[in-house]
Order: structure tokens, then sequence, then C-alpha cells
């Protein structure tokens, strides 16, 4: 069996947390694992790394791979999406890989799981697993969360009444309004869709060859020729493209295990809520709030006589909203998004490959960051034309190369780098070099670059 991790979407419903920058998968909200690594743990035992395949795209993979290593997982395969296609492309992108890289014959067994969900216990959701393998080899079998309450924010699978471990589905529905969502708890056969599914290689290339076509006739000319051509791939969900149609699919409930996608400020109130229904998170003084949240991040808050409220508080955005009411977070990222507003892309610290740098703060011609370089990476050799940098170390040792020159500068030295001058940051040694940069220019926008390779 392998195991399957999608870890490419965006995500918009936990601003200012996530950002298209740092999706929710990459959080460390709950508990102090972020929800992929989370994810991926859920697996070990029932798997080694080296069977775990997690998909994402171009500008998560270093946040992947950090996150592998966290867990001592590094041995399981990351792969990258081209472009966004949604899951079904995802999986089908997956299975060839399977195939052509990791030589899986046809009865092999895939699980595909989200990567940002929360599900315990671990036992017994792999005993779960254990035990659906058979029926999953000749079906599609997807895995059902019993509903606790009339939800709106989910997509409910309406199956068979019958006692058996595994029960045929008969539809798929939306998420539905407050009135039809206390419909289907009440008929007691409709079920959370949490969005995992097992299969065989084999049947999922049979039902994708009858309900997709387009997407078998990409992947049957192997995984570099899917990857070169993935571009052309459908912009379909697996629910859409084989669930809804496929007469193949059984459902397994997932019976007395815990389940929460973590979609929403709810969602975390509802794991972390103390008796008073209240989650504080951070840096917090509190006097007589009951049914609050609120995450601080880099100050204190401090809230009084507060009820029913979730505050976010990050470096750049406040959030506040009344409780229940956090699934409208999302409306608020597309007003950013059609503003162009940079709050809807960018985080105050932003991650790259070689480490991160944090905005302490800018103005007109010029901008001050934290810039943290972990041990052995460098930047490419790179010019600005517009603006002038200043480097003071803070910690560690650095290499700096101007034009062909290179010197080592270390804690409370500076150097200064012209305009138009070749330059190159490197550390050689064996902690984060930490150094604050300031630029000055008239013009310090980030695509004010030329890289030398």
């Amino acid at each position: 069996m392998k195991i399957v991790i999608l870890a490419g979407g965006g995500g918009t419903r936990l601003f200012p947390l996530s950002r298209a920058c740092y999706p929710k998968q990459f959080l460390h909200v709950i508990e102090d694992k972020s929800l992929l690594a989370q994810t991926v743990e859920r697996f070990l035992g029932l798997v080694r790394p080296e069977d775990i395949v997690v998909v994402t795209n171009e500008k998560y993979i270093f946040h992947v791979q950090a996150e592998l290593k966290s867990i001592n997982a590094q041995g399981a395969h990351v792969i990258v999406e081209p472009v966004g296609r949604n899951t079904a492309p995802a999986i089908a992108l997956a299975q060839i890989y399977c195939k052509d890289k990791l030589k899986c014959n046809d009865d092999e067994v895939l699980f595909i799981s989200p990567s940002d969900h929360l599900i315990k216990p671990i036992d017994a959701f792999q005993d779960l697993i254990r035990n659906a393998q058979d029926i999953a080899k000749d079906n599609i079998v997807t895995l059902g969360i019993k509903p606790t309450k009339p939800e709106i924010g989910y997509g409910y699978i309406e199956a068979e009444k019958n006692n058996n471990l595994a029960k045929k589905v008969i539809s798929f529905k939306e998420k539905p309004d407050l009135a039809t969502a206390k419909e289907y708890i009440a008929s007691s056969n409709y079920y959370w869709n949490g969005g995992m599914f097992m299969f065989s290689m084999a049947t999922m290339q049979a039902e994708l060859t009858k309900h997709m076509p387009t997407i078998i006739d990409i992947t049957q000319k192997g995984y570099q020729y899917t990857v070169d051509n993935f571009f052309y791939m459908p912009d379909i969900s697996i629910d859409y493209a084989v669930a809804e149609k496929s007469q193949k699919m059984m459902m397994i409930p997932m019976e007395n295990i815990y389940w929460n996608d973590i979609g929403s400020f709810d969602a975390i109130a509802e794991v972390l809520s103390d008796e008073n229904n209240n989650a504080f998170i951070g840096d917090t003084l509190t006097d007589n709030c009951t049914n609050t949240m609120i995450i601080a991040e880099d100050r204190l808050i401090a809230g009084i006589d507060l009820n029913n409220l979730v505050i976010v508080d990050t470096p750049d955005v406040l959030l506040v909203a009344q409780k229940g009411q956090s699934q409208k977070v999302k409306d608020v990222v597309s007003k950013l998004k059609k503003a162009d507003r940079k709050e809807a892309r960018e985080n105050v610290t932003m991650y790259r490959s070689w480490g991160k740098y944090t905005l302490l703060t800018e103005g007109k011609d010029y901008r001050v960051r934290k810039v943290e370089m972990n041990p052995g990476k460098s930047l490419m050799m790179q010019m600005h034309y517009h603006r002038s940098e200043h480097w003071t170390v803070i910690s560690g040792t650095g290499k700096i190369t101007i034009n062909d020159k290179d010197s080592i500068f270390t804690e409370n030295q500076s150097t200064y780098i012209p305009m138009g001058v070749k330059h190159k940051l490197s550390n050689p040694g064996k902690i984060p070099l930490v150094i604050i940069e300031v630029q000055s220019g008239k013009y310090i926008n980030d695509d004010d670059i030329v890289v030398f390779k």
C-alpha cells in the first residue's frame, strides 16, 4: 500500500494565519507540529516513509521538505504539480509516479489523504485502513464521518442502510443549507465527506478511462510526459471526475474516531476550548471571557468581558469576528485579492528554500528586514538596479561575495552593497546566520533583481 497526501492547496478560511504563501497544512496552531507533519505521522507504523508520496506545488516544496525532516520522514517522496489542477489530476499524477518511479503493479492499493485534517486516535484510524484494504482492491472506498451536528460547511455522502463494514454509496451531496442538513442528520444514513479515498491502481485506471479519459490520455504516456503536459489536465476534483459517477463507490464509516478538517477558526476552537468554551493561544490576559478564542502571535492581547468572539492577531492583520461566522473569512480574502492587497498573498515572515525573512519596518525609499539563513545555504549571485543594501550580522557567520571577492563577516560586523553591484550571501557555518538588512532606494520592490547563474 502507498499513501498519497495532497498538500498543494492554498486555502483561505484561516486568514490571516494562513496566506497564499503559507497555507494551513503548514500551521502549528494545533499542537507543536504542523498539520502536514501530523498527517504524515498518522501513517507511520502503517507504512514506511518510503511508501508515502506527498503531492504539492513548487511554492511549497521546501515547506514540505522541512516538515518531513522535522519528523524524520525524509524518505517520503515529494512530487510537484507544475500547475494547480485540482484533486483528480493530482491523484492521477501520483498514480503514474507510483507506477513509473516506484514500480508499483496494478494491484497496489493507494490511500488518498488531505494534508490538513485532524484525526484521532491514530491506532483506531490505522486499524480501519488495514481492514479496508481487501474491499479497496475491487472498489473505490471512501471514509465517511458520522455527523455530530447539521453542518453546512461540509459535503455529505448518502449511503445504504446496513450493518456491513462497507456500505454502497447512493450519492454525494453538495454543501447543504441548514434545513437540508437537519434532514440529513434525521435520516441517519448521511455522512460527512472527509475527502479520503482508497483503491487499487487498476480500479482507478479503469474508472478514469471510463469517466475522465482526458486525464488518461496524458498519464498513459508516462510520468515525465504527464509532468510536461500537466497544463492540459482538466481542472476537476476527484469527486466530480469519478466518485459521483462510479458504480464502484463504497463507504466505510469512521466509527469512534474523531475527525476535524480544521477548516475554520470555529473548528480550531472546537479542538482547543476549555470548560468555558474559551481558547487562548499565545500571550493573552483575559478577565470574564466566555465562548471566545484569542490567537496572539507577537504581542500581548488583553480581553475583558468578551463573549462569542474570535480574535486573531498577526503582525500585519487583526481579525475580529463573531464566533460561528468564521466561514465568512474567505469572503474577506476574496475582497483583498480583488483589491490586489499583498496581505492576501504574503506574510510578514516569508519562507524560502534557504531560510526566511521578516519585514520589520518600511517607508518611503527604505525597507528593513531580518534575514535568517540556514547552515550551508546560499543566495544566487544577484544585482539590483534601484536599491543599495546594508547588512549587519546579529548572529552566526556569513560569507559575502561582491563581484569576484569573498569576505567573511561575523557578529556586529557590517557590509554595504551599492546599487548595480553583483553580490551573493552564503552561510558557511553550523548555526543559522541572522542579519539585519536595510534596503535604500527610489524603487525597492522585489522584482528589482537580476540573477546570475
